[in-house]
């Protein structure tokens, strides 16, 4: 204080010992904060308004609760007291599943965030870095109106996909915000974040089958998959509509491989027809694949999956056929053929992870990986030294962005700027 700072943080067990220390003392700039730190959990509306009501009650000028986010909807509980306190209050959640509030306290009433000054260096868990804050979520250009959208995943730390979104929103104007978004369970997230605010969501892994019974209405195609990778809410009614964006990006993805490699002379259709097509895989992006490869033509779809009777089950479906991975590993296959990996074996952290040998991949035509962090995976990496086209997934996420952008915004993709970012991230 005799020093001329602005605001001294005061932790609450000693809030009232310490503003009645400095009764008469206190210059009319100077504002103590008192704060409230729960390592524990985030306890419930009516306990954080009896804790804000006690911390007012030392004299503090501006209360800061901290809480520990067991799930991510543990956040709406902050959010619902810095909307409507009467006092500035500071409400953040540690743990990466408290992200978010560090990030929409300014749109939320909050009256700060925090972060740290460099990457890795943290002093709370899950605290984000500053120049994060400021320059991937465009946290000075969150509103009040600010629109909500967000890739929802476990894991989603490692995805660039809150970059590419904001960028495209300034660049093009448009008042929303894109997060990444750590979800245990989908269903109770959106029941929990209902707001027509929340007005769209990218989903990932685990979740894009558990998607499809959470939407009200589902696009065809999507159903027919059975996996959802892109929910719009309808600002008029606040219904769920559920479309699938992977069979798009992926399969138009692995057709500019083909096209730009050595196809054989398919120039009026799809150059996936007639191939026989393999994928890895049977979750949500693994029938994206294969239903995409279906409708494109290909002869036969062959499934191989670590769980045997998953595999079955879609083969069965699109008419193809099935493998474990150990007889993938041995598998033969014929002049032409496409692979396509659909599991996330080689994702960031564990880049030295392939799911299937590199003296398996030599007699393919086309491998295509839908993992895009790294850009260059073992498995494409090990399929090039082998003399193999190669399709990151880079390529598919920037193809499925191009239609959600869309779909979000209602507004042109910033193709160039798309792909500008992703090559600069990655």
């Amino acid at each position: 204080m005799e020093l001329g700072a602005d605001y001294i943080d005061v932790e609450f067990q000693v809030a009232h010992e310490f503003i009645d220390s400095i009764y008469g003392k206190k210059p009319d700039k100077f504002k103590v904060i008192v704060s409230s730190h729960n390592y524990q959990d985030t306890p419930s509306v009516e306990d954080l308004r009896d804790l804000v009501a006690r911390m007012q009650a030392t004299g503090a000028d501006i209360v800061s609760i901290t809480t520990t986010a067991l799930d991510i909807t543990d956040v709406a509980r902050i959010f619902q007291i810095t909307v409507h306190s009467q006092v500035p209050v500071i409400g953040l959640a540690m743990g990466e599943r408290g992200l978010i509030s560090r990030i929409l306290c300014a749109k939320f009433g909050g009256y700060l965030t925090s972060g740290t000054l460099d990457s890795g260096i943290v002093s709370v868990p899950g605290e984000p870095a500053i120049k994060d804050i400021l320059h991937v979520y465009n946290f000075r250009l969150i509103r009040p109106g600010t629109k909500l959208f967000g890739v929802i995943g476990k894991p989603i730390s490692h995805s660039k996909s809150p970059l590419l979104y904001n960028e495209g929103f300034k660049s093009v104007g448009f008042d929303g915000v894109y997060l990444h978004l750590l979800v245990d369970d989908i269903a109770n997230f959106l029941r929990t974040y209902s707001s027509t605010d929340f007005s769209g969501f990218s989903v990932g892994i685990p979740h894009k089958e558990a998607a499809v019974k959470c939407c009200d209405e589902v696009d065809p195609v999507a159903k027919s998959i059975g996996a959802v990778n892109c929910i719009v809410r309808r600002p008029t009614d606040g219904k769920l509509f559920g479309l699938n964006t992977d069979y798009f990006g992926s399969i138009s993805a692995i057709e500019d491989g083909l096209r730009g490699s050595h196809d054989r002379g398919n120039t009026t259709g799809s150059p996936l027809a007639g191939r026989l097509f393999v994928v890895m895989g049977a979750g949500g992006a693994g029938k994206a694949l294969a239903y995409g490869a279906k409708q494109k033509g290909a002869r036969i779809v062959i499934i191989a999956d670590r769980e045997y009777d998953r595999a079955r089950k879609l083969a069965d479906e699109v008419g193809g056929d099935a493998l474990s991975f150990a007889e993938l590993e041995n598998f033969h296959p014929e002049d032409g053929t496409v692979l396509a990996n659909a599991t996330p074996v080689g994702m960031q952290p564990n880049i030295d992870e392939t799911p299937i040998p590199k003296h398996a991949l030599r007699s393919y035509s086309l491998v295509f990986d839908a993992v895009y962090n790294p850009k260059m995976t073992r498995l494409l990496s090990e399929a090039a030294e082998s003399g193999v086209t190669v399709v990151s997934g880079v390529e598919m996420l920037i193809g499925q962005a191009y239609e959600q952008f869309e779909r979000f915004t209602g507004l042109p993709a910033p193709k160039e700027l798309f792909r500008k970012v992703m090559e600069n991230c990655l």
